[in-house]
């Protein structure tokens, strides 16, 4: 029988470790070196999408370049969780970062030799993500060889939080390569950035297999077949599937409408013409939160991996947003954008464990590649349910209507999974 609020983790024996994660000396490298990475994705982002916007003025573009970003998860997410069952995670990883590096070199070339084209930014943004796509399930299986499990929610909440200092990072240090080098050198001293994860995996001896190896019978077969069979699979554990439903419904609602709608918000705040400060502040105050919630949770243990956290934590992020959504104060609106940053990270955090946790040794990678399909390959139709509500309703409303969208989402899917637990077991 499954329970609502199982104690996933052996917590009796011990019980979780502070900072586990970062004591352990296996995963300490790969959280820094995880945050250097996600930090040189989105510095690439900041030099190439200025190049993009200032060559070609196209707001057609500007819409492939989020599509391009996410869609590759949808359509690819649950194939390389079958390679990181199948393969050395480590090579995985290594592929990965080489096609990052790949695309940053592209992208200087075609700067060099003023050959620039729409057809090849295309293929250089989609390329760059699928290396996104085939980092994400390996990089988690790795994390569950590194630490015992009942420290694996402190690897996913740390390797969260480093990565969102990564992305809090990248936009200062693209601008400041954009300024200091121009866009050649710029994206040629990212490409440097990617170096460190790339090493560590040559040198690590952790496969993403090591714990797990008992439990593994043979390889699995990546096939379509066997894929299909294991989102069957999955349907029987409701506490997957909520966890699942959660992470979709902030993908397609909040994940990617907020920062686009951000210009509204600040313009409604009072920024002039140029933005101001207020612009940018409303911007950081989410990502500073996520990294302050992120060791705040972790020094408090305050945030259990079970489905209580993961539910309360997405109702005190869509809370905070549609507070955001309906204030008028710009002081209350960084407040709850603080208070959002924290919900996001400790609710994303917690899923991504759950799901870890409860997936079968032999069905992990692809379990958290259908995650994965849901939680990023959904915020592709980010952009066009705020279009939509927007033009119907403002894009203000729209935000607001979308929170509490969530807000009831997360609520009937802790409903949902609570209905395993009350049923009854038949007798064998």
């Amino acid at each position: 029988m499954h329970e609502l609020e199982p104690t996933l983790p052996d917590l009796r024996e011990g019980g979780p470790r502070r900072f586990a994660a970062l004591r352990n000396r296996d995963s300490r490298p790969y959280l820094f070196t995880s945050g250097l990475s996600m930090m040189a994705d989105n510095t690439e982002h900041v030099i190439t999408y200025w190049v993009l916007w200032q060559t070609f003025h196209s707001p057609a573009l500007v819409g492939f370049q989020i599509i391009s970003h996410w869609l590759p998860f949808l359509l690819l997410s649950v194939w390389s969780g079958s390679l990181a069952e199948k393969y050395d995670c480590r090579k995985i990883i290594q592929a990965g970062q080489v096609l990052f590096m790949l695309v940053s070199i592209g992208w200087g070339t075609l700067f060099v030799t003023h050959s620039l084209t729409v057809w090849a930014a295309c293929i250089l943004l989609v390329l760059h993500g699928v290396a996104g796509t085939l980092w994400a399930p390996a990089e988690q299986l790795l994390l569950h060889d590194f630490v015992e499990r009942r420290d694996l929610p402190s690897a996913v909440r740390m390797n969260a939080t480093f990565q969102s200092v990564g992305l809090l990072l990248g936009p200062v240090v693209g601008s400041a390569l954009l300024l200091w080098l121009g866009p050649i050198g710029g994206i040629y001293a990212n490409v440097l950035i990617y170096l460190p994860m790339t090493i560590l995996m040559i040198r690590t001896k952790f496969t993403g297999h090591i714990r797990d190896a008992a439990d593994l019978e043979k390889a699995p077969r990546v096939t379509l077949r066997d894929t299909l069979l294991v989102l069957g699979r999955i349907r029987s554990n409701h506490l997957i599937i909520a966890m699942i439903v959660i992470s979709g419904l902030m993908a397609i609602t909040i994940g990617n409408a907020l920062p686009s709608s951000m210009p509204v918000f600040a313009e409604r705040l009072g920024a002039g013409s140029s933005g101001d400060l207020t612009y940018g502040s409303l911007l950081f105050a989410m990502g500073i939160g996520g990294v302050v919630g992120g060791f705040l949770l972790e020094a408090t243990g305050v945030a259990k991996p079970n489905l209580r956290t993961a539910v309360v934590a997405t109702i005190v992020f869509g809370g905070a947003i549609a507070a955001f959504a309906l204030t008028g104060s710009f002081v209350l609106a960084l407040i709850a954008l603080v208070v959002a940053g924290v919900g996001e990270i400790a609710s994303m955090s917690t899923a991504q464990s759950v799901v870890q946790l409860e997936a079968p040794s032999a069905e992990r990678g692809r379990t958290l590649g259908v995650y994965g399909m849901f939680a990023s390959g959904l915020r592709t139709g980010g952009g066009v349910t705020l279009g939509v509500a927007g033009a119907t309703v403002g894009v203000v409303p729209a935000i607001g209507i979308l929170a509490g969208i969530l807000v009831v989402g997360a609520v009937v899917a802790a409903v949902y999974a609570a209905r395993q637990r009350q049923r009854p077991v038949l007798p064998t």
